[in-house]
């Protein structure tokens, strides 16, 4: 189970970090975040599809083509958690070596939107006390992978309840024999 488990969670993590890697430099050269956030979670998800082989690996090699809903979601969610700690691995080495300016930016982009947007100045200075709190405790490197680690769980958590709802079936996807 746990070569299963770390195998596909590291192949996930591996492919989430080099997507994080190759789409990150666009958002940041468009000067659009939320471009980068969209391509962000886009990536998520192709590479956190590893959940699915992974629980079908364990399924047809450990428990002879039938799994539980909850094997298959603890499954899952063991493989989010290897993938996970990959992809805030990687964001760490990214944000300290290429990024260190991430929030700065990050906190430009978001209130300069806002005041394209036509937001009051007491919205903006609010805003601005909020991120500049969220900017303090980044610096953190503990806070900074909590955050991180949160960014990929929901996708990791929505990818495993729809695998573990297919794969509850006997029918669905039977073992090669």
């Amino acid at each position: 189970m746990r070569k299963v488990i770390i195998t596909y969670g590291l192949i996930a993590g591996a492919i989430v970090v080099v997507l994080m890697y190759l789409t990150m430099p666009i958002g940041k050269e468009n000067g659009n975040y939320d471009l980068g956030m969209v391509l962000g979670y886009v990536s998520m998800i192709a590479a956190l599809s590893m959940i699915f082989f992974g629980v079908k690996a364990f399924r047809d090699k450990y428990l002879d083509g039938s799994i539980t809903f909850g094997k298959a979601l603890l499954t899952g969610l063991a493989i989010t958690l290897v993938a996970g700690i990959v992809y805030c691995i990687g964001w760490e080495i990214y944000y300290n070596t290429v990024a260190p300016d991430f929030m700065t930016d990050y906190t430009n982009f978001y209130i300069e939107k806002m005041k394209d947007e036509g937001a009051s100045q007491a919205e903006i200075d609010e805003m601005t006390a909020s991120m500049d709190a969220m900017a303090e405790n980044y610096k953190n490197p503990v806070v900074r992978f909590g955050m991180t680690l949160l960014e990929i769980f929901p996708v990791g958590l929505v990818i495993s309840l729809v695998c573990a709802a297919l794969f509850r079936s006997k029918n669905f996807l039977p073992a090669a024999d």
